[in-house]
């Protein structure tokens, strides 16, 4: 697989836009106005965050792929700079924690370094690791209580900075835990050593991930409507046949994947077809720069909406707006960044800071390698 994949950087940009509007619906407590919109929003939440996730994973893979045929001292070398990455993500997302509770960087941080150990996995091993992180999470919450370090009505976590409770929230009940979401980085590795370029690879993954879509989404529909006919209620019930990201049950997991894969296809068809167009350039960019919209769209964006008061009590239709005019500047200033510059301001410093930590590293491994 030779050719460059366009598309990637526009479904950043779709997965950054989707954060924006489930993020500002959450601290601007949409919880009136139209039930159409608020429906409709719903579908946004922990499927922006996925589809970030697999994105992340195809990156990874794509990145790997012309180093199946290097040394063993180069692949090792990539395999620490995956796993700084993950350090100084972890480290950003931290320091970041207090100013942003629901922080995805500091999870990111955790998959890279996991990740780099099965950068050059089998297919088959990334695949049967998917499955046995999804299939065996259910059995972790008959164990450990998922609500342990939770209150659930202010989404605040009460143990956040205690060493058992930053492992737990970490690695099992938080916003994107270790165990089970690093299984769509996973399978994000494997998508990326796919043909995703070929016409009928993309044919053969979007039958397979919209099939797979409709079933879960309409058997568990199914199953929520038998429940309350038969007037089963509790929330225990209303969790194990959610295909809601909390808790992230297999269902989710799978639904969740179905649908990043779907959105990815098309953007990759989107991208053969119109990646000359201004437009198409321009998203792109958008995407380009993810990281620094993420951070923008808490420091900048939350911010401006707690000086105008607008944090709580506001309506769908005032989240959905504030949530289009971040967008819509954020895609104008990337569109401008991107006439001047190649990389995100973020994005520089981040690059920055790993070639820094990758010279060090590099230094360190020819020096063991002579010895």
């Amino acid at each position: 697989m030779s050719k460059r994949i366009h598309g990637i950087d526009l479904a950043r940009a779709l997965a950054i836009f989707g954060m924006v509007v489930v993020n500002f619906k959450l601290v601007m407590g949409a919880t009136t106005g139209s039930t159409v919109l608020i429906s409709a929003s719903a579908l946004f939440e922990g499927r922006a965050a996925a589809l970030f996730v697999i994105l992340v994973g195809v990156g990874l893979a794509l990145s790997c792929r012309k180093a199946q045929h290097h040394s063993l001292l180069q692949r090792k070398q990539l395999q620490n700079k995956v796993a700084m990455r993950g350090i100084l993500l972890l480290c950003l997302g931290l320091i970041y924690l207090p100013v942003w509770p629901a922080d995805i960087l500091h999870f990111y941080g955790c998959y890279f370094i996991l990740a780099s150990w099965l950068l050059f996995a089998s297919h088959r091993t990334l695949l049967v690791l998917c499955a046995v992180i999804v299939s065996t999470f259910p059995a972790l919450l008959l164990i450990i209580d998922y609500s342990q370090g939770w209150h659930w009505e202010t989404l605040t976590y009460l143990e956040l900075w205690t060493p058992e409770g930053m492992l737990r929230r970490i690695f099992y009940n938080g916003f994107h835990p270790v165990f089970p979401w690093f299984a769509l980085l996973l399978f994000g590795m494997w998508l990326g050593r796919q043909p995703l370029h070929q016409r009928a690879a993309q044919k053969r993954l979007s039958k397979i991930a919209l099939l797979v879509l409709i079933l879960i989404e309409s058997a568990f529909y199914l199953l929520r409507m038998m429940a309350q006919n038969a007037d089963i209620q509790g929330e225990e019930i209303a969790f194990l046949l959610s295909t809601g990201p909390i808790p992230p049950l297999p269902q989710y997991l799978i639904s969740a994947t179905a649908s990043s894969v779907i959105v990815l296809l098309i953007c990759i068809r989107l991208a053969q077809r119109y990646h000359n167009t201004g437009v198409f350039r321009s998203l792109e960019a958008t995407g380009k720069l993810s990281l620094t919209f993420y951070i923008a769209h808490v420091i900048i964006g939350m911010g401006t909406l707690e000086a105008l008061n607008m944090l709580g009590g506001q309506s769908i239709e005032m989240a959905l707006f504030s949530s289009l005019l971040f967008c819509l500047s954020a895609w104008v200033f990337a569109t401008l960044w991107y006439q001047r510059f190649t990389q995100g301001p973020v994005e520089w410093l981040f690059r920055h800071l790993i070639s820094r930590a990758e010279s060090c590293s590099n230094r360190f491994l020819r020096v063991n390698n002579t010895e």
